[in-house]
């Protein structure tokens, strides 16, 4: 199976019976938590004695003095981590052909930054000597994890206050500018299956829309769809999964979308296989929908734009709507735990450009705590993110064809390169765990329930 490598000669796919190679910073296993928490706690309230405060303002010193000191160790710890690795290198050139003279000087011996790097591409100030893929495979070489005072800014102005907000307002802004910026663009790279969720790889062969049918049956089967069943899917995109649950299971399924033009596609999709009652769309607010009874509900890659303050509020609504014998399956992406910094460098690059608000892309020890808190007992979980990888390579190629890339460049401008960044480095973080993805069943955690309905007995 060639199909993608670290390094190798290859720009696409995976390289089995190969070492991958990389260099793993383990921020998480450096990082010196107690002395994160004494500058935290101490200096607020060594600044109080300092100035004579009487003790109850200790409060508010610390809330005053907490980003400023929590952003200064970070830089500082960053910096630290990046040195260990090296700044230095002759191999910047060998990668990157600088159209800018002031760049070309500033980085002629020496890593550039990440942020530097897809900010500047985007800007045709730079551009890779081989392909986007091939390249960023080899960033190690070339380009560095360097946390910068703009990423600290982007966190206080934009990061945080959606985060603690998330208002109606706000996620249908930031959902439909993304999503309705055209069907076209969209179809430029998931090809005409229309799906924006990782794929399922059951063959080396597989196509991507083989990919996506795997997924499709996958879902069916975990959710154990039955022909006449009341089936919701919050955040159902382009409604793949609604038209594919109603003609192939006999479903009623409901698909909820903010964006307009998604809802558009569905129907029309719905109205060409006259599916008639068994397939509805409704744009709205998941918050909006009506307080319905359903045998089934997923949710795939939706979750995330949830929010972290809204997320437990999203499954207690989740859990209301669900029959008391009926199954969520929940599809999410997040980072890991053991985070590295480059971790950290691409989620605020996917939170800058490609998925505004998706603060809940959570590690999934939280998202199994958060379901249990809401009444839910996980009856599996699967990690697929090697096939999101899979999934984002094959729309890398789609989006990489040279009458593609003219067309959209046309329309679309700067937003297109943008996009040739995202879809090569996601190729290579979902590949190599720093991001991943999960399929959880789910059911509400009563002792009525038919916990054997979900077991099959195996042959020996």
């Amino acid at each position: 199976m060639e199909r993608i490598r670290n390094g190798g000669p290859k720009a696409n796919g995976f390289a089995m019976k190969k070492t991958l190679k990389g260099i793993d910073q383990l921020a998480w296993h450096k990082i010196s938590y107690k002395a994160l928490y004494a500058l935290l706690f101490g200096t607020p309230a060594l600044v109080q004695y300092g100035l004579g405060l009487p003790f109850w303002c200790y409060p508010l010193v610390f809330a005053v003095l907490f980003l400023p000191l929590f952003g200064t160790f970070m830089m500082l710890f960053n910096r630290m981590c990046v040195a260990e690795n090296a700044t230095k290198s002759v191999n910047v050139k060998r990668f990157i052909e600088f159209s800018d003279p002031c760049l070309a000087s500033k980085y002629a011996n020496r890593k550039i930054p990440m942020i530097v790097l897809y900010e500047a591409y985007a800007d045709g100030k730079l551009d890779f000597r081989c392909d986007v893929l091939e390249a960023l495979e080899n960033r190690h070489q070339f380009a560095t994890f360097e946390l910068t005072f703009y990423h600290v800014k982007f966190l206080l102005c934009n990061f945080l206050p959606e985060v603690i907000f998330h208002s109606k307002n706000q996620d249908a802004e930031q959902v439909c500018d993304h999503y309705d910026r055209g069907n076209d663009f969209y179809r430029g790279f998931l090809g005409p299956v229309m799906i924006y969720t990782s794929g399922v790889c059951r063959d080396e062969s597989d196509t991507l829309e083989e990919m996506q049918t795997n997924k499709l049956k996958t879902v069916g089967e975990k959710c154990q769809l039955k022909e006449g069943e009341r089936h919701l899917d919050i955040g159902c995109g382009w409604g793949t999964l609604v038209n594919y649950a109603a003609e192939n299971h006999g479903t009623y399924s409901v698909g909820v979308s903010l964006a307009k033009r998604q809802i558009e596609w569905g129907e029309a999709v719905a109205s060409e296989k006259n599916l008639g009652s068994h397939s509805k769309f409704w744009c709205m607010d998941y918050r909006d929908i009506p307080s319905t009874k359903f045998d089934k509900i997923t949710c795939l890659e939706m979750a995330e734009h949830v929010g972290v303050r809204k997320f437990q509020s999203f499954l207690a609504q989740v859990r209301d709507m669900l029959e008391d014998d009926g199954i969520f399956f929940l599809q999410i992406a997040g980072l890991r735990r053991t985070w590295q910094w480059e971790d950290f460098i691409w989620g605020l690059f996917m939170a800058k450009y490609i998925f505004p608000g998706a603060d809940a892309s959570c590690p999934l020890g939280w998202v199994v705590t958060e379901l249990e808190r809401a009444g839910f007992e996980i009856h599996s979980a699967e990690t697929i993110g090697v096939h999101y990888s899979l999934t984002i390579n094959h729309w890398y190629d789609n989006w990489m064809k040279p009458e593609n890339q003219a067309a959209m460049t046309e329309k679309y401008g700067r937003i297109v390169r943008i996009w040739n960044i995202f879809l090569a480095w996601s190729t290579i973080i979902a590949r190599q765990g720093n991001s991943t993805c999960t399929q959880l069943v789910c059911h509400k955690n009563l002792n009525v329930y038919d916990r054997l309905k979900l077991f099959k007995v195996k042959s020996k």
